[in-house]
């Protein structure tokens, strides 16, 4: 227990950057025409493709005993192969709205 709350303390400046991005970017997303969500949603899957390549570099240099990294970029891997696969359903299922329909 005392190894979570030093690791709070040391990184507490970006744990309330990671918040405040939270916060802004529902914030943001909420306000977002209807129009907009499907260049919005290719938009995340490329910022998320680069996320799960970089989250995977990182544990690939982690130290096999820091497993507050390992933790992290499993979640950062899991996470962002989840968003931009359903970004792809997301976009996919608007494309076939546009699709002619056959006689």
């Amino acid at each position: 227990m005392e190894d979570i709350l030093i690791l709070f303390y040391e990184n507490r400046e970006f744990i309330f950057l990671i918040l405040v991005s939270i916060f802004l970017g529902i914030e943001i997303i909420s306000n977002v025409p209807a129009v907009l969500h499907t260049p919005l949603m290719s938009g995340a899957n490329a910022i998320h493709g680069v996320v799960v390549i970089g989250s995977i570099i990182i544990m690939l240099q982690a130290d096999p005993t820091n497993y507050y990294a390992l933790i992290l970029g499993f979640l950062a891997v899991i996470l962002g192969t989840l968003n931009v696969v359903g970004g792809f359903v997301v976009t996919d299922r608007m494309l076939e709205m546009f699709k002619k329909k056959a006689r």
